[in-house]
Order: structure tokens, then sequence, then C-alpha cells
């Protein structure tokens, strides 16, 4: 059910209410109704020491039916049955139904309680009727039915009213519910002539203090046959007064501002039967008669089975409702998901969704503000700089990016003519690229509240002595202004997922812009490298091209001339410019540019070398290298030096001729390892020539160290060289 009805206190569930102006704040909260002293005297109260069984208080007229030596005597003698067994071998409840007993002629319901060393034991004229236990309980079998095939929760009450009224035989029945505020409203009722209505009449909070609403949570039926009735003192063994936990005892007197409420109303007699919805006190049913009227134990053992049959009615009626409008929620949810779905940017599909997220929340407007633009609006939504006005009340009360408030039109600082279209609010804030927010605004709901007597009157007095309770229950109306239904949590969660679903569209928007941002680098990155590479091959081309055509002037240079130094020189040239075209084929060739794998390179230019040499030196060789990922001008540097190496092994180990020789590459951490070797005279040359100086240049250039040793026989040549330059 939806209120309307804007209290302090409902205000306050909103806005941070201060405590000092909470409504229980009452002398009357304060009023020890709990342990008055006294019980109603239409039954009789036994005070019994548990550890012995003896009486040692009572209270009612027990000298007329026990005599006056009552006092001290076990309680099994005054009632001729094993009482106090009876109770300690009942299950441990508020109230120990023990049995019936005869009194004077009379049957008398029996009812124990426990309160710590005493027990408390009550006796009350029992109800004389002519249907059986069976005839009972297919009659509450019979509401009970009413109640589940009652088609909504009015219906469901205004059968409860009736049902209660036919139970009890009170003049008037009401089904009085508890707001949110405390207060309360009569939302079904069945009477007759003798009392006016109080349907949809309102009560303030302080009618029912906090203590007894308590009380009422603990005892769930209370009946006052009287209101008129003197109380019945509690006389003590040891002569003096001793106070007592009477919360449990259903003869416990009422407290007198209570009956005086009773009597200002013309009520004589009255019954609240208490409505407990998952543990919490949800209503009453609230029974009045205009002459005295009993309730005897049988009647409110009834009437407490039919209070809990209602509360289990309200609650799965209440539980069909929000199922639902969670189904209608959801499918608003599956409508604003698809429109989030299509390909357009977030903000131009919020313009689409925005009817859509209106009536989803049963508002009467909607807006979406993405900094300081209005991305998105629908129905009644005031203008951009109002906008702004209510994002500045509302962002400091935002709690986990949420605010909502149905008495949001009741702000002081909220301008005067945005109350009509602004009484009520929802804001959702999320904090995206710039902060969207989502708003939802519910117009004023002026409502005529009925009370019943004026409930601004406060009560007079401040001492429980002196309380008095207000006398007028005169329809009273007020007009409530600034107001808007309230948001439930139905909608609170909607509003949550609502959040979740734009945020996730709004990264879907971004990945996907993004992404194609990225695509289009990666297109245009193909393209310059494919212009690159088409560069790098006829770079390579005309390169290649160079290097073959000096490769063949130095050929015929080398074949013109008679000198066999010279021949040998241009010979040593050409075997160099190979190995820099090798290297400058493979660089080009391979799927990285700037790089090269070492191994491989020395393994092409072994083979062009011996080719070059004939298949008997090939046939003598050995080679072993480790991969290694070098840069290409490093890596040519090194294949000059292998080329040398091999050229000098094949003038000078074996005097001209085919001999054994090996090449192991090896690679530790930052260094490599290049080992030429071979089984020929070893070292025999004496001077220093142009290959040597230059193999010591390229070596020193390199940052790397050339040794020679002898390899028994032979002559084995190794050369480190760090991978990458050591600056």
């Amino acid at each position: 059910m939806q209120h309307l009805a804007c209290s302090k206190a409902t205000i306050g569930d909103c806005l941070a209410m201060p405590a000092e102006i909470s409504v229980d704040q009452t002398a009357c909260d304060r009023e020890p109704i709990h342990i008055p002293g006294s019980i109603q005297p239409h039954g009789l109260l036994f005070v019994v020491e548990r550890a012995t069984g003896r009486v040692i208080g009572g209270a009612g007229a027990i000298e007329v039916h026990f005599g006056g030596n009552w006092l001290g005597r076990p309680i099994d003698d005054l009632l001729t049955f094993d009482v106090i067994a009876s109770i300690e071998k009942a299950p441990r409840t508020n109230e120990i139904i023990v049995g019936k007993h005869e009194v004077d002629g009379e049957v008398h319901d029996v009812l124990g309680h426990i309160v710590g060393d005493i027990i408390l034991i009550e006796l009350e004229p029992a109800q004389s009727s002519q249907l059986t236990p069976e005839q009972s309980l297919s009659n509450l079998d019979a509401i009970a039915k009413r109640f589940e095939t009652s088609p909504d929760t009015s219906a469901l009450f205004e059968i409860a009213a009736t049902a209660f009224r036919e139970l009890t035989g009170f003049d008037r029945t009401m089904i009085y519910q508890f707001t949110e505020d405390a207060s309360g409203v009569v939302i079904a009722e069945d009477r007759n002539e003798v009392f006016p209505p109080f349907l949809n009449h309102h009560f303030p909070a302080s009618d029912i203090p906090r203590q007894a609403r308590a009380l009422y949570l603990r005892n769930r039926v209370r009946a006052i046959p009287d209101a008129t009735y003197l109380p019945a003192p509690l006389r003590w063994s040891r002569g003096e007064d001793q106070t007592v936990d009477l919360s449990d005892v259903a003869l416990r007197s009422v407290s007198p501002v209570h009956l005086q409420y009773l009597r200002n109303m013309g009520v004589r007699a009255s019954a609240s039967v208490s409505i407990i919805k998952d543990g919490v006190l949800w209503g009453l049913i609230a029974c009045h008669n205009a002459t005295p009227l009993r309730m005897p134990f049988a009647v409110r053992a009834a009437a407490m089975a039919l209070a809990s049959s209602l509360a289990r009615q309200i609650k799965a009626k209440d539980e069909a409702e929000n199922a639902r409008e969670r189904l209608t929620l959801r499918a608003h949810e599956d409508r604003l998901i698809e429109t989030l779905q299509l390909s357009a940017p977030v903000r131009e599909l919020l313009i689409q969704a925005a009817p859509n997220l209106r009536e989803m929340m049963a508002s009467d407007g909607f807006a979406a503000l993405s900094g300081e633009v209005l991305v998105a609006r629908s129905g009644m939504v005031p203008e951009l700089d109002e906008l702004r006005t209510i994002i500045k009340i509302s962002e400091p009360r935002l709690g986990d990016g949420m605010f909502h408030c149905h008495a949001f039109g009741r702000l002081s600082d909220l301008p005067a003519h945005l109350v009509a279209v602004a009484s009520g609010l929802a804001m959702l804030k999320l904090p995206l690229q710039e902060n969207l927010f989502l708003i939802w605004l519910r117009a004023e709901k002026a409502q005529v509240v009925e009370w019943a007597g004026n409930p601004h009157k406060e009560l007079t007095g401040s001492t429980a002595a002196s309380l008095s309770p207000r006398a007028s229950f005169a329809a009273w109306s007020e007009e409530v202004r600034g107001c808007s239904n309230i948001w439930n949590n139905n909608h609170i969660d909607a509003i949550h997922r609502v959040g979740r679903v734009i945020s996730e569209s709004f990264q879907r928007e971004r990945i996907a812009r993004l992404n194609q941002e990225l695509q289009k680098t990666l297109e245009q990155k193909d393209e310059l490298l494919k212009q690159k590479d088409f560069l790098m091959r006829e770079i390579n081309h005309r390169v290649q091209n160079s290097l073959q055509l000096v490769s063949t002037f130095l050929k015929m240079q080398a074949r013109e001339s008679d000198d066999m130094s010279v021949v040998e020189q241009l010979t040593d040239a050409r075997s160099r410019i190979s190995a820099v075209a090798l290297v400058h084929r493979r660089l080009y060739s391979d799927n990285y540019v700037g790089a090269v794998d070492l191994a491989r390179y020395l393994s092409d230019l072994s083979k062009e070398l011996f080719l070059s040499m004939g298949e008997e030196w090939r046939s003598c060789h050995s080679s072993s290298f480790s991969p290694v990922l070098m840069d290409a001008d490093r890596a040519i540097n090194v294949g000059l030096i292998f080329a040398e190496l091999i050229t000098n092994a094949n003038k000078y180990a074996y005097g001209g001729g085919p001999g054994p020789t090996s090449a192991v590459l090896d690679h530790h951490l930052n260094d490599i390892r290049l080992t030429i070797a071979d089984r020929g005279t070893g070292k025999t040359r004496l001077t220093t020539g142009f290959g040597s100086k230059m193999l010591d240049a390229i070596v020193v250039g390199l940052g790397g160290e050339l040794q020679e040793t002898s390899n028994n026989p032979g002559l084995k040549t190794i050369v480190t060289i760090p991978v990458q330059f050591r600056s």
C-alpha cells in the first residue's frame, strides 16, 4: 500500500530528521504500564513462590472464593490439583494453558506464567458455548479460506473486519494499520449504529505509546471487559508492596490514561488483537463496545489464530502484488535494454528511451543531464536552470549515488514554483566520462487527511500521575501539501538496475569507439607498412644491384691483374661484399625489420663462402650456431668477422689446400662467443695485414675482444661480443 501522509517522521526518513523532533518523545512513553501493581477485577491472580509452591501474593476477590487464609498456602491445596507440576512440564511460552477449574460452581480458565523465581497463575471465567471444539476449528478454517480467496488486500480487510466482529460480538471492529511514522489509519471497519464510522481516519502515534506497542508485539490479544472498572491491587504476605512484571498476564490492569482515553471515546469495553507480519507489529484488530463485554480465553485464542491467518494472507498478497510490479518493471527494463542495443550513441538512445523510463517509475517527468547538457526529457520537466537547482539541493544528500524522497516539495530551499512538478524526486548519479544525472519527478498529490481528533494538541502534564488523554475524537481534516506517492523498494531497486544498464551501454559504446579508432589506426599502419615494404624492397633491389656491380668490377679487375697479391686482395674484397649483401637480403626478407637471426645468417653466409671455396672445403667444415637475435648493423660486422676468419683458415691453415675447420656460436646472457678453429699449422704469419687490421678494428668497434690460442694442433680464434652495445 502507498501512503501520501507526510508527517515530520516521513519527511525525516528521506531528509535526515533530527532526533529531537521525534514523535515518540512523550511522557506517555515513560509510563511503567508493565508493572501496574493491580489487575482487572473480573478474575483472580496468584503469585506463587516457584521453589516452595506457596502463595506469596494475589489480587482479586480471592477471599470470596477461598476464604481469608489463602496467603502462605500451597497453590495445589487451594486449587485442589497439581498446578505447579502442570506448569513445569508445559513448554516454555509467555502463556501456559494449565486447564480449567471450577470455583464456586463457575468454570474458570487457568493460565500460568513463569517470571524468574515466581509463577503467576491467573483464573478467569471461561466461555460457556454450545459449540464443540471441532465446530470452532471448522469455523476458523472457513474464515481462513475466505481470507485466502479474497481478490486483493482491500477485500481481505473488509472480510477480516466482519469476521472478527462475528467472532467477538463487539459493536465495532476495525483493521488498524501502523504507518511509517508510527501513526495509524483505519483501513477497514464493521460496526452497528452505536458508534460513528472511523473508516480512513488517522490516529497520531502518541495514542499508542512506544512501550504499549512493544507489549502488543509480546501479548497478541489484550481485552478490557469494562473501562470503568476499579483496579484490584496486589496483596503480599509480607505486608509491603512489591513490584512484579505483569507483562504476560491477561488480567494486567490497564493504564489509567488509556481507560480515560476509552471513556472519552464513548467505549465501555475494548479488545486489541495484534497483526504481526515478519516479526513486526503491522497493525491491530481494534474492537469497541458501548457496554461491558468480556472476551474469554477461548475467544482470545481463536482471535489470535485468526489474526495469524490474516497476517499470512497480508504477506502473501503483498508478495503477489510486489511480484506483479516487479514483472512490470522488468518488462520496462527489457525495452530499455533493447533500445540501448541499437547502433547509435547512448545519448541519442536516451532520448528514445525517456518515455519508457518515465512510465517505468510511475513518474510525471523524467530528465537526463550530462554535465551542463540536457540529454533527454519526457513528461512534465522544468527548464534546465531549474533542474540544476534540484541537483544542487539533492546532490549533498546522495547515498551510494542515489537519493529519493516523496516529501521533496516540503523542503524550504526548493523554489515554490517547483513544488507542483517536483514534490517527489528520485535521482541517480552515474560517474561516466561526465557525470550523468537521471532524474524522476512526481507531481504534488495534495491530500486531505481525516484525523480522529486534532493530532497536534499536546498531552497535558509531565508525569504519569498527571497525564490525561485527548478528549475529542471528532473528525479533523488536515490538507497535506508538497508530497507525492512513496517510492517503494521495487522502484528503488529498478532505478539501480537502470543505472547499471545505462553504465554498461556507455562502456560498450566507449569500447566500440576505441575499437573503431584502433581499427582505423591499424589500417593506417598496414598501409604505411605496405608503403615502407615497397620502399625497402626498392632500396634492397638497388643496393643489391650496386653491390653486385662492385663485385663484378672486382672480379674483372682480378682477371686482368698478373700480381697474385692483388688478385688475393680483390678476392677478399669480393668475399666481404658478399657478406654485406647476404645480411642485407636477410634483413629485408625476414618478417621483422632492424634485427636478424644471427645463427641463420651465419649458416647462409657459410654456405656461400664454401660454395666459392669448393666442395672439398665444405665437406671438411662443421658448424654449430645457437639462435641469437641481433641488431642488423652488428650482425653485418659479425658476418665480416666470420668471413675473414674462415678465409684466413682457407689461406694459411693447410698451405692453401683443404682441411678440417669448425665454427661455433654460443650465447650467454648479453654476450655471444664465436669460435673458429682448424687443425692446421697454427699461427704462421708474423706481420699484420689489412685483413687483420680490419678484423681488430671491427671487434673493438663492437665493444668485444679477440683471442687467438693453440688448438693443438692448429689455431683457435675466439671472438666475444655483446649482443647489444654497452654504453
